[in-house]
């Protein structure tokens, strides 16, 4: 497979909601220095992608032709000159630490360079290893290697149905922490429960603050792990015990995030690329996942699994609906 091919991709050539993503056919080149060829197996969708999509996200596509994806599981088909890491039949995560306007792994085969994949842990099949890498690299570099997150420690995680959230919940768990869980409404909290949260807060019917201190006899949280920001943000604050640290990774909540007044207190603006960049930091985290998936302690929450590419717009709409709780998982047929 030297010579350079095509491959079915997922792009988009105008900014809008789901409708704009289409399947082409599109150039493949060979893997050049110190590149993989990956055959796809299974891709895991993160709402960075929506945000990405419809121009939101922190940096913009370039359009039109833009690529779309993260995260995906597949197996090495080729490589380059000088890659000794990875030989063909290799199977492999992509480490989201690329661009994925031009990266983007919505594809039935990628070019990417080595250091923007890591192996997948043995025995863990493609559409659980889709579901995993980014969830919980962010649960982990966020709560523990940001946060401070100790064993014993309160920790209150906002999107808990999300699957970064349900991520977090098993994260904290493993590391002997207490998950404390927020959602909106109460129709999450069975299943939020049943994954571990030591309690779920319902914001739409329950006062949080309030909440997390009668949990926490009074005290608050040692951290906070918020998905959200906007004004919420400062409530959050409120939640936590002197000296306590708030850790912002996302902005659900396009408004500007208003800071908590009760000081002494750390804000912590986490972003999973700055970690994912290092090898160092890549090596941190597949460790820690690739013995919690071992093990057991860590299973990814599959909300829906879709078939093919074309099933993206509608895995993007399930995504947006936010009904589901867990990891969106397509699984790409060759």
């Amino acid at each position: 497979m030297g010579n350079d091919m095509t491959t079915r991709a997922v792009l988009f050539h105008e900014l809008g909601g789901p409708e704009v993503l289409t399947v082409e056919e599109v150039p493949l080149r060979a893997p050049g220095p110190g590149e993989l060829r990956v055959r796809v197996e299974a891709i895991g969708l993160n709402r960075a992608e929506a945000l990405f999509r419809s121009g939101t996200y922190y940096y913009q596509p370039t359009l039109p032709g833009s690529r779309l994806g993260y995260e995906a599981a597949g197996v090495v088909e080729e490589v380059g000159e000088g890659v000794t890491a990875y030989a063909p039949g290799d199977e492999v995560m992509a480490a989201a630490n690329f661009d994925f306007g031009v990266h983007g792994v919505y594809a039935e085969r990628v070019v990417l360079a080595e250091e923007y994949v890591v192996p997948r842990p043995t025995g863990v099949d493609a559409v659980t290893a889709a579901a995993a890498w980014l969830a919980y690299s962010t649960a982990y570099g966020g709560m523990v290697e940001a946060g401070g997150l100790r064993p014993g420690d309160e920790v209150l995680i906002t999107g808990a149905s999300s699957g970064v959230g349900t991520a977090a919940i098993q994260t904290a768990l493993r590391i002997g922490a207490v998950p404390i869980a927020t959602t909106r409404g109460e129709a999450k909290r069975r299943r939020l429960l049943g994954l571990g949260a030591a309690e779920v807060i319902a914001t739409d019917s329950q006062d949080l603050v309030a909440e997390v201190r009668r949990r926490t006899g009074g005290r608050g949280a040692r951290v906070a792990f918020d998905a959200i920001g906007g004004p919420g943000f400062a409530e959050l604050g409120n939640a936590l015990e002197p000296g306590g640290t708030a850790v912002l990774y996302g902005w659900l909540d396009h408004r500007p995030a208003e800071m908590p007044m009760n000081w002494p207190l750390t804000v912590r603006g986490y972003a999973n690329g700055a970690v994912v960049r290092t090898a160092e930091g890549r090596a941190r985290m597949a460790g820690f996942i690739g013995s919690g998936l071992r093990d057991g302690s860590l299973a990814p929450v599959i909300a829906e699994t879709f078939e093919g590419l074309a099933a993206l717009p509608e895995a993007h709409r399930l995504m947006e609906s936010t009904t589901h709780t867990g990891k969106i998982v397509v699984r790409v047929v060759d």
